[in-house]
Parts: structure tokens; sequence; C-alpha cells
């Protein structure tokens, strides 16, 4: 059957579903938007019916988004989001810089700390219209590209090829590749295994599994860290020892003694992720310039 105009969702119908997966329910929503609550209900049952599935599960605390409703509310970020860029485009396409309007960037941490702040100072210096917003996102799961997935960035620095797949769909570009390291306390001959292992949930266990499993000189973690900024300061205190990538020693205290794991060490492959139809925005376009301008210390220009 072929679709009319009236099986179209319409851009407030859109931001209600958003209201409503952000807010976690039908009130929130309807107070984010200064509509009442029956009229969301009535634009959310309205929505379901045009897509022919069942979008939100309500319950006594609230709604949240079933399968379907993850999928579409997801599109209709993405969808809103190009209404922005298209206004945005459209009143830069007269000025001598088009590059102009909110970008928003998600990232781990260790790239947000020591990748993104001298990118985004070379972006703003060529390209004052543009307005940056960061969003640090634990490399866990879906991590920064999830981000872009959902609708929630335009342009994630993400880590490719990690245990878990990126979602579909989606651009995807190399920037750098960061060798692991043995990092170990002053002092600390660093004898392997000859101290416990400090660790935490976004480091290499997750990026070089088949790596870390053949190598019989590394200890279980005796102590889990939120992040390799914790890591750092345990090894430092003489805690530990951890093996590390090379962007999260940018900064590193300089007593701190690092050991090369050898032509077989692991590595970890950094690299952008954006939307196809991001990709060929101006802001976007800039910043992975910008992004590609200079590799971190230690690191080396990503294969293929």
């Amino acid at each position: 059957m072929a679709r009319t105009a009236d099986s179209d969702l319409a851009p407030h119908e859109l931001r209600v579903l958003v209201a409503v997966a952000d807010g976690a329910g039908f009130s929130a929503a309807a107070a984010a938007l200064g509509l009442t609550q029956s009229a969301v209900s009535h634009s959310v049952r309205g929505s379901e019916r045009k897509v022919g599935a069942v979008l939100f599960v309500r319950g006594r605390t609230g709604a949240r988004p079933t399968p379907a409703g993850e999928r579409a509310v997801a599109h209709a970020r993405r969808i809103l989001r190009m209404l922005d860029v298209l206004a945005a485009e459209a009143r830069g396409a007269a000025s001598p810089d088009p590059a102009r309007g909110e970008l928003r960037v998600a990232a781990f941490r260790s790239a947000a700390l020591h990748l993104l702040p001298a990118a985004l100072r070379r972006l703003r210096d060529r390209h004052p219209g543009i307005e940056p917003r960061v969003r640090i996102v634990r490399e866990v799961g879906r991590g920064a590209a999830g981000e872009v997935a959902d609708g929630k960035a335009d342009l994630a620095v993400a880590t490719l090829g990690g245990s878990a797949p990126l979602p579909s769909g989606l651009v995807v570009g190399g920037l750098f590749e960061e060798p692991y390291v043995l990092v170990h306390p002053p002092g600390h001959r660093a004898a392997p295994g000859a101290l416990p292992l400090v660790d935490w949930a976004e480091n290499c266990g997750s990026y070089t599994r088949s790596w870390w499993a053949a190598q019989d000189w590394i200890p279980p973690a005796t102590v889990e860290a939120e992040d390799d900024g914790a890591v750092l300061a345990l090894v430092g205190a003489g805690h530990g020892m951890a093996i590390m990538p090379a962007l999260s020693l940018t900064a590193a205290p300089a007593a701190l003694r690092t050991t090369d794991l050898g032509p077989d060490r692991p590595t970890r492959r950094v690299g952008y992720v954006t939307t196809p139809e991001l990709a060929a925005t101006t802001a976007v376009r800039a910043l992975i310039r910008e992004l590609r301008a200079d590799l971190p210390h230690g690191t080396l220009p990503a294969r293929g």
C-alpha cells in the first residue's frame, strides 16, 4: 500500500517521542514541551498508529521505549538534528565562513583530555561560528559510537575494532593507532608479574582480548579503578602496575616508568564515527580535518 502524507510523522510528533524517552514518562515530556499530559499521550498513540508498532511500554513508574521505540527515537533525534543543521547551513551559505552552529561531540575520557582540546581550539580559531558541545562517554558497551547512532552526538571519537561491534550504518574513519605499554612505579624494575595489576573497565582487556589471554605473566587484576586517571594515581603510589594505551599516558606523572611490550604489543585504533547525513556537513568535516592535523605523541598513523 502506498504511503500518504497522513502516515508521515511530523516534526512535533518526533519531538514528543524524544521527550518521552528522555523524561522516561509522559508527564515529564509534557512539562518539558509545555503541553498537557493528555496531548502527549494522544501524540504518542498517533505516532504508534502511523508507524504500526508499540513504541513505549506504559507503567506506573513512567514509560520506557520498546525495541521498536528505541529505533524510532534514535531516528527521530537524527531527523530533528538534520532540521537544525539545514537551518544553520542555509544561514551560513551566504557567509564567508559557512561552518556555524552547534557541533555535538562524544569522546572517551583520554581523547577528551588529550586530543580534543587542541583540535577544538584550532577549529574555533578557523571557524568562530561553530559552537562545540562535548560529552565524555565511557568506552564500554556501545560507547561513544552509540551516542552517534542514537542521535545524541554528531561525531564521536571512538575505539575502532574493539570487542563490541560498532553500530551499523555509520561513517567511520581512522585517526591513529596507539600502542600499549607496561606502566610501573618509580624505583621498581618492572619484572613481569612482580606487582599486582591495576585495571579499569575501559582498558585493553576489552580491545586486545586475544593478546591479553596469551600472556601468562599478567596476574589477575587486584584493583579495579574507575578510569585511567585513577589507574595512574594508584600505580604512581606504588599499588601495582598497569598496561595502558599511549593516549592515557599523555599527562602521566614524570616519575612513572614505562616498559615496551615488544614487537607483538597490543594496539588500539582510534577514529571518528558520524552518520552518513552529517558526514557531509561543513562543521563535521571541519572537525575531522582538525583531528587529523596532528598525531598525539606516541601514536602512529591509522592503518587502512
